[in-house]
């Protein structure tokens, strides 16, 4: 097969968490461009009505969905919605996260629950319900977190402390090298992006506070850009990345690196 028909996505629906604005974004014009449908959910609407609009102009097939991961109730219905009107999923990005800065004795618990319920709950939930309501039944799928460098090592001691984040990223890091190994005989693929430091809504106030540091630890002296994520993106959603499953992969510049 040609490798331009490996990558190609054309018929398959991806469904991306968080993708109305940022990294999920960026994303999704990545798999649309190669032919996916893709199909966005995020908290805010007016998000997504712009996201939806930014897509068609580019030319891509968008569906959009207002759900809100840590209300795990809702997860269910969207996804059976999703399936019932644009049809079975065969790529899920589980991109949608939250973040917290503070220190581990000052850390509200209602701030620690709400990262661990987006970060690691609801992306369980919504794979499981995924998993469930098209790629077991198919016999195939792509799987791509979004962990973090953040979930590979632990906090410099410069920048704000963000325990629960970190720790979720962690769990992200293990839930996919885990399910991976599950999932291997039923044709579905699992494995997660962990990006460095990109300029985005979430990074804005960590970029604010240490961006001079962050750039002094990373070899290549810079942040990610626009087009970083969308060829692993790629790759790891379509059938090149076949024989590829349980991988961590760092997108930072080599941060994690030294």
């Amino acid at each position: 097969m040609a490798l331009k028909e490996l990558l190609d996505l054309t018929g398959k629906t991806a469904l991306i968490t968080g993708g109305s604005r940022g990294l999920g974004l960026q994303i999704a014009e990545a798999l649309g461009e190669y032919g996916a449908r893709v199909v966005l959910t995020a908290r805010k609407q007016n998000e997504l009505d712009e996201a939806k609009a930014h897509l068609s102009g580019l030319g891509i097939e968008a569906h959009v969905y207002a759900n809100d991961l840590g209300a795990f109730d809702s997860i269910d219905p969207v996804v059976e919605r999703i399936v019932a009107e644009v049809g079975p999923i065969h790529i899920l990005v589980n991109n949608a996260g939250a973040t917290w800065g503070a220190s581990t004795v000052d850390h509200p618990l209602d701030a620690w629950l709400k990262v661990i319920n987006v970060n690691l709950n609801g992306l369980f939930l919504i794979t499981q319900s995924v998993l469930k309501r098209s790629m077991l039944p198919q016999g195939a799928g792509r799987i791509i977190n979004i962990a973090s460098v953040a979930g590979l090592q632990g906090n410099d001691p410069r920048m704000t402390p963000t325990l629960a984040y970190n720790t979720s990223k962690g769990g992200v890091v293990n839930f996919t090298r885990t399910l991976a190994a599950e999932l291997a005989p039923d044709g579905i693929t699992v494995n997660s992006i962990c990006p460095g430091y990109f300029p985005t809504k979430m990074t804005k106030g960590t970029l604010a506070y240490g961006e001079q540091a962050i750039l002094a630890a990373t070899p290549m002296h810079r942040l990610g850009t626009d087009a970083d994520l969308k060829g692993l993106a790629l790759l790891l959603a379509s059938d090149a990345s076949a024989y590829i499953t349980g991988q961590n992969i760092a997108v930072d510049g080599g941060i994690t690196s030294v």
